[in-house]
């Protein structure tokens, strides 16, 4: 979300109130690119099967209402124009993610987390922190975290139902983005996080899944 250096606090506030509201409230995302899954056929599946790839997407769904809020958070408080421009691009390929699994939550008669507020607010904390502490640790932690997101849609990906060929597709490219923002954020500097902050990062993202998973 690219924001003008003209406009004032309340301004800011407003948009950062928007765009909190078109990330957590479902279908107010619009994907700038079509859905890998339009053109894949649904298969039918049982109904084990169905309630799993539900709570996978959920999941998928609750870690792009975490990238919006970290992208806007360290967007917020980034220092550098470049890493402004950067993180609006990254933030704009996970709002066509982020549409893509609500898409595919309502083809499997479900919808996101309920708790997903909750970790939009934590998340955009964590982002402003991390751009107050300088780009290259926003950066830093921007790779961090699409390293981490990269080995959870492997494992989805493991998880998945052969059958289910619409959801793989969906998760494939989602996959292909998250791992050129890590390498973009690495390109463009990144101070690799020390070990604490990665193990950290990684129980607060185990407590997502799993909630996120159920609620």
């Amino acid at each position: 979300m690219a924001v003008s250096k003209n406009h004032s606090f309340l301004d800011h506030c407003l948009l950062q109130f928007d765009q909190a509201l078109r990330t957590c409230v479902p279908g107010s995302s619009l994907a700038t690119r079509p859905s890998p899954a339009d053109p894949v056929a649904e298969e039918e599946l049982s109904a084990a099967e169905k309630k799993h790839i539900i709570g996978l997407m959920r999941i998928n769904h609750t870690g792009e209402v975490c990238a919006q809020a970290l992208y806007a958070g360290q967007a917020a408080s980034a220092r550098l124009d470049e890493v402004k421009d950067s993180m609006d691009h990254a933030a704009q390929e996970e709002a066509d993610h982020l549409a893509w699994c609500d898409e595919r939550l309502k083809e499997l008669d479900s919808h996101p987390s309920l708790l997903n507020p909750f970790w939009y607010g934590l998340s955009f904390g964590m982002g402003a922190i991390a751009g107050l502490a300088g780009d290259k640790w926003s950066l830093g932690f921007v790779h961090e975290t699409e390293e981490q997101v990269v080995k959870h849609l492997d494992g989805h990906l493991d998880k998945l139902s052969v059958k289910d060929l619409k959801t793989r597709s969906v998760i494939e490219q989602m996959r292909i983005d998250e791992e050129k923002h890590s390498q973009d954020a690495l390109e463009a500097g990144a101070e690799i996080l020390p070990n604490e902050i990665k193990e950290l990062m990684s129980k607060v993202a185990k407590v997502m899944t799993d909630s996120s998973y159920h609620i």
